[in-house]
C-alpha cells in the first residue's frame, strides 16, 4: 500500500544491532568488507577488526556553517553573508515527502537497521570480492552523515576535503565506528534531519533549505513529490546531476528516484508515471550574498562591519578564531546604521559626483555622545573590476579596515590644534601677526627630536594678512596663525590631543621588512601637522567633530550593537567607551568658533537657510588634491570628502569634470560643503532643532577680510603646489 505524500516517514523499532554487541559484530563485518583490500596490504581480518575496536568514537558534531545576517538600526536587512549558503531548519520544516525521497533512494532500510545495514553490507561484500577493492561500501545514511561531517570540518581546504572523501579502509573503519556511536546517542529523526541540513546539493547550496530556494525559490517545507525526487537524486553526484547545467542528466536521475519511491510504496506507480511525464519546472533563485547586495549604498558600511568582526579581539583572541566565527556564520548582527540617514547621505554623494568621475565623494555621519555610526557611503558603488565606476575600497576608513589609505585633511585639522591650545591655557584672544608667508618655527616632537625652522608656511591668498585672534583665524583659515599657535602649544601636545580624539596612527599601512609585519603608519610629527598633512579618514574626522558637538565627550566609533549566534548566545561587542577628553568649556569655544566659520567664514555655503544651528570647518589640501567639509549640529556630525582617487596628489582643479561640469574655484566649502549640507539636512528633516552652548567671543584684532562669492578667499596666483597648504 502506498503512503500519503504528507505522512511522515515510516518509523520502525530499532534493531538489536544498535544495542549491546554492535561494536563486536561491526568489527567482524568491517573486516569482511575490507578483506580483499587489506589482504593486498598484508592485513588480515583480525587486524582490521583490531583497528576498528581501537578507533575512538568521540566524534564531535560540528556547528554547521550558515548565513549571517546584518541588520540596520530599524531591523531591516542590510545583507547576508556566508562562507557556505546554508540555512539550518528543523526536521519539522522539511516536507515529509522530501524526507522519504532521500531515504528511498539512499538507504531505504534506514528505519529498519542500525548503523550498519547487514543486507547492504553483504551485497557490498559480494561486489567487492569480485572487484578486488572497496568499490561498494553499503553505506547507510548514518555513515554518509559521518562522511559529510568530515567534509564540513575540512571547510574550504581542498586537500582536507579530498582526504575526507577518500574511500580507504581506515576511513571506512572510522565512519563505521562513529556511525555506531551516533545511532546509540541520536534518534533516527535527529540523524535524518542533520543529514538533510549538512548535505551538499550543488550550485553552492548546502542543506535542503538552501537547495529548495536555489532551484525552486520555495522553502523545504513546500517541496512537492517531483521536486523532492530531483533534490534527493542530487546527493549522489551534485555536479553530474546539477539541474541548471545538466538538465537531461538531472531529469533521468529524478525519474530513477520516482521509480524507487514507487517501488517502496511511497507513491503509486501511476503517480510515478505522471510525475515522470513532467519537466524539471525549475524556478532558480540566485543567492543574494555579501555586502554587494546591500541597498542605499550601505555596502561599504556592511564591509566595515565584516572587518570589525574579523579584526576586533571582542570576537576572538586570534585572527584564526575570528575567521572561524565568521565562516561558521549563523550570526545575527544588529548595527547602528540609520536607514533614513543612509538614504540622505547616499543621495547627497551621488547628487554631486558621478560614479565614473575621476574624483569620488565619501562621507560618514556619527551621532555625538554615543559614537554610533549612522551612515557611511560614497559616490562609487561597491563592486570589483577595473572600470572607474566601481570600487571595493572604502574611502571612509583606514587601510586595515578595507580602506584606500586615507587622505590629507587640510584645514579641517585646525580645530584639533585650537583644542590643544585652549587646554594649555591659550585663549581665543591670542593674537599673531599672521603675514602672508613666514617660516615654520622650530618645534620638538614627542620623541624629543628638535625640528629646525624652515620656510614654506603661507596663506591661501596674498590679501589674507593679520593680525588675527583665534576666532578670526579659524573663520578665515589662516595658516600663518595656526602654525605659530601649534608652536606655542607644543607640537607634542597637539599630537596628544589627536590621540585623545582617537587618532593614533595614519590611515595607510606600512610593511616592516625586519619583522615582516604590516601595521598602520605612525603619525608624521612635523610642523605642518596643523595644516592637515597626515592621511586620515572621514570616519576619524567625523568622530573628532562629534566630540566637539558632545562638549568634549569622546566615544570610540561603533557600528555593531549586538551579535547573537545561531545557538542564541549573545556575544560581547566593542563598546563606545565614552569619556571626557577635554573641558566642556574648551569644546564650547571650538563650537563657537566653528559656528562662526559657517555664519561668516569659509563655510558660509553650508549654512542652513532654515536657521538650524551648525558648525564646521572647510579644508582644501595642497593643490586642491582633496577638499573637505567636516561639521556638526548638536545631534549629528559628518565628514564629507571629494578627492581624485586615481592619484591623491592630482589636482581637482586641473580641468576635470565633476558631476558633468568643470568646477571653477575648488574649495572645501564650494565642493564638499554642499554634499555635507544635503546629507545632514536630509537626515535631520523633520527633527527639532537643538542649540549649541556658545560662548562670548573676544574683540576683533582687526576687521577680517570678507570672503569671496564662493565663501572662501581665492587662492594666490603662482602657488607651485609643492609645499603643504592647509587651505580653505
Amino acid at each position: 500500500m502506498h503512503r500519503n505524500h504528507n505522512d511522515p516517514p515510516r518509523h520502525h523499532a530499532v534493531p538489536a544491532l544498535r544495542l549491546v554487541g554492535a561494536s563486536a559484530l561491526a568489527g567482524v563485518l568491517v573486516a569482511g568488507l575490507a578483506l580483499p583490500f587489506v589482504g593486498g596490504l598484508g592485513l588480515g581480518a583480525a587486524a582490521a577488526a583490531d583497528r576498528f575496536n581501537s578507533t575512538p568514537d568521540d566524534l564531535v558534531l560540528p556547528t554547521l556553517s550558515q548565513a549571517s545576517t546584518i541588520y540596520d538600526a530599524d531591523g531591516g536587512v542590510i545583507a547576508t553573508s556566508y562562507s557556505r549558503n546554508r540555512v539550518v531548519v528543523p526536521l519539522a520544516q522539511i516536507a515529509p515527502v522530501m524526507q522519504q525521497a532521500i531515504v528511498d533512494i539512499e538507504d531505504h532500510r534506514f528505519f529498519d537497521h542500525g548503523a550498519i545495514d547487514l543486507q547492504g553490507t553483504l551485497r557490498a561484500l559480494v561486489k567487492n570480492a569480485g572487484s578486488g577493492g572497496v568499490s561498494q561500501g553499503g553505506s547507510t545514511l548514518t555513515q554518509q552523515y559521518v562522511k559529510n561531517i568530515f567534509v564540513e570540518k575540512a571547510g574550504d581546504d581542498a586537500s582536507a576535503v579530498r582526504e575526507a572523501q577518500r574511500q580507504t579502509t581506515g576511513r571506512k573503519i572510522q565512519e563505521l565506528r562513529y556511525a555506531i556511536k551516533l545511532e546509540q546517542t541520536l534518534s533516527k529523526q535527529d540523524i535524518l534531519g542533520s543529514y538533510l541540513n549538512i548535505t551538499y546539493f550543488g550550485n553552492s547550496a548546502y542543506g535542503i533549505e538552501a537547495a529548495s530556494q536555489r532551484y525552486f525559490s520555495i522553502h523545504a517545507s513546500q517541496l512537492t513529490v517531483p521536486q523532492a525526487a530531483l533534490l534527493a537524486g542530487l546527493v549522489q553526484s551534485p555536479s553530474a546531476y546539477e539541474p541548471i547545467g545538466n538538465p537531461k542528466a538531472a531529469l533521468a536521475r529524478r525519474d530513477q528516484v520516482l521509480t524507487a519511491m514507487a517501488g517502496y510504496g511511497t507513491i503509486t506507480e501511476a503517480d510515478a508515471a505522471r510525475y515522470r511525464a513532467t519537466g524539471l519546472n525549475l524556478k532558480p533563485s540566485q543567492p543574494k550574498e555579501g555586502c554587494i547586495t546591500a541597498h542605499e549604498g550601505a555596502a561599504f558600511f556592511c564591509d566595515y562591519v565584516e572587518h570589525i568582526v574579523l579584526k576586533d579581539p571582542a570576537f576572538g583572541k586570534t585572527a584564526e578564531a575570528r575567521q572561524a566565527l565568521w565562516d561558521q556564520g549563523g550570526l545575527q548582527i544588529r548595527t547602528t546604521l540609520s536607514p533614513k540617514d543612509q538614504r540622505a547621505l547616499q543621495a547627497a554623494v551621488t547628487a554631486h559626483v558621478y560614479p565614473d568621475d575621476k574624483a569620488a565623494a565619501a562621507m560618514t555621519m556619527v551621532e555625538p555622545g554615543t559614537g554610533r555610526i549612522l551612515a557611511m557611503g560614497q559616490s562609487r558603488p561597491y563592486g570589483y573590476g577595473s572600470t572607474p565606476g566601481v570600487t571595493s575600497l572604502n574611502y571612509n576608513v583606514d587601510q586595515s579596515m578595507g580602506g584606500a589609505g586615507g587622505f590629507q585633511t587640510g584645514s579641517t585639522f585646525k580645530p584639533i590644534t585650537a583644542a590643544a591650545a585652549l587646554e594649555q591655557g591659550i585663549g581665543m584672544d591670542q593674537v599673531y601677526a599672521s603675514p602672508y608667508a613666514e617660516d615654520y618655527p622650530a618645534m620638538t616632537d614627542c620623541k624629543g627630536n628638535r625640528l629646525r625652522a624652515q620656510p614654506g608656511n603661507r596663506n591661501d591668498a596674498h590679501s589674507l594678512v593679520g593680525p588675527f585672534n583665534m576666532n578670526q583665524a579659524m573663520a578665515q583659515s589662516v595658516n600663518t596663525y595656526f602654525v605659530p599657535l601649534e608652536g606655542d602649544t607644543g607640537l607634542c601636545n597637539v599630537v596628544r590631543m589627536m590621540n585623545k580624539l582617537g587618532i593614533t596612527s595614519q590611515a595607510l599601512e606600512v610593511h616592516d621588512k625586519k619583522t615582516k609585519k604590516t601595521s598602520l603608519a605612525p603619525i608624521d610629527e612635523v610642523q605642518s601637522l596643523t595644516l592637515g598633512t597626515n592621511n586620515l579618514t572621514p570616519l576619524e574626522m567625523a568622530n573628532v567633530y562629534a566630540t566637539f558637538a558632545a562638549r568634549g565627550s569622546y566615544c570610540s566609533p561603533t557600528a555593531i550593537t549586538s551579535v547573537t549566534t545561531s545557538a542564541g548566545k549573545k556575544l560581547a561587542v566593542p563598546a563606545a567607551d565614552c569619556h571626557q577628553v577635554m573641558q566642556q568649556s574648551t569644546a564650547d569655544k571650538i563650537t563657537t568658533m566653528l559656528n562662526g566659520v559657517v555664519q561668516d567664514g569659509t563655510g558660509t555655503p553650508v549654512r542652513f537657510d532654515d536657521g538650524r544651528p551648525s558648525a564646521g570647518k572647510t579644508g582644501t589640501t595642497n593643490g586642491s588634491a582633496q577638499v573637505w567639509f567636516v561639521g556638526y549640529t548638536p545631534q549629528l556630525a559628518g565628514a564629507a570628502l571629494i578627492s581624485d582617487t586615481a592619484s591623491t596628489t592630482e589636482h581637482l582643479d586641473d580641468g576635470q569634470t565633476i558631476h558633468g561640469r568643470v568646477p571653477g574655484i575648488v574649495t572645501g566649502g564650494g565642493l564638499a560643503g554642499p554634499v555635507w549640507h544635503d546629507a545632514v539636512g536630509g537626515a535631520l528633516k523633520g527633527v527639532d532643532f537643538a542649540q549649541f552652548h556658545l560662548v562670548d567671543l573676544p574683540a576683533d584684532a582687526r576687521k577680517a577680510a570678507p570672503p569671496d562669492k564662493s565663501g572662501e578667499p581665492k587662492k594666490a596666483d603662482g602657488t607651485d603646489g609643492t609645499d603643504p597648504v592647509g587651505g580653505q
